[in-house]
């Protein structure tokens, strides 16, 4: 899953960002309102954590209201020092999803992170279900039945952002998109090497079950049973 972070103290920005990227989002990182506005307006994003004082022509506040206002419906969480119910209020009514008020703590942030990234079509609690596979975002765990199955930071990443969307088709460029950030030197067979690296872990090891992964010649990749 792919985040923006729009911060303008850098230090404060660049924490954020290798917070989340150790938790296994791929996260990319701008500082003032001009240029939030520019990069948010991108649908590739998953969420936006966005600050309310911003350098620019907009702070945060108008930020979000003028991207809600032209359809741009990406989850936000929205950081600040201000933190009255009045504020709070306006950063809500300004069309953000949550309100975070500094100084924060960096797992209540996470945990907020996932609670608006948490809206795949089938669920139990927390955890991501496509037939007999599950994968909880909030520990990490992966089971095919009850097998416990073992993943990297980058295919577990990869994994979840298929089982947001089961039954649709996934193309390389939404992948590249969402898996990995604007910095990442992708080669052409990347993602097709992490294909392979999930279908001989959830896939090739029960020969019983219907495979989960399936390739579309020129389209893309699909999660499902059938």
């Amino acid at each position: 899953m792919r985040i923006l972070v729009i911060e303008d103290e850098p230090k404060i920005a660049q924490a954020v960002k290798k917070g989340l990227e150790l938790k296994g989002y791929a996260v990319d990182m701008v500082h003032d309102a001009d240029s939030g506005y520019s990069y948010a307006t991108d649908p590739d994003y998953d969420l936006i954590v966005l600050d309310r004082m911003l350098p620019g022509k907009m702070d945060g506040v108008e930020l979000c209201t003028e991207l809600r206002k032209n359809g741009v419906s990406t989850p936000i969480i929205m950081l600040t020092a201000r933190g009255t119910i009045g504020d709070r209020v306006e950063g809500l009514n300004s069309g953000a999803d949550d309100y975070l008020v500094k100084p924060f703590s960096f797992d209540e942030l996470t945990a907020r992170v996932r609670a608006l990234l948490r809206r795949p079509p089938v669920t139990v609690g927390s955890t991501l279900k496509v037939d007999d596979l599950s994968l909880n975002p909030q520990t990490f765990e992966v089971k095919r039945d009850k097998t416990d199955i073992k993943l990297s930071k980058k295919e577990f990443s990869l994994l979840e952002y298929l089982m947001h969307h089961p039954g649709q088709v996934i193309t390389k460029e939404m992948i590249a998109n969402h898996i990995w950030d604007e910095e990442a030197d992708i080669l052409p067979n990347t993602i097709e090497v992490y294909i392979g690296y999930l279908r001989n872990k959830i896939d090739r090891p029960f020969p019983d079950k219907n495979p989960l992964i399936h390739t579309l010649r020129g389209f893309g990749y699909k999660l499902s049973s059938n």
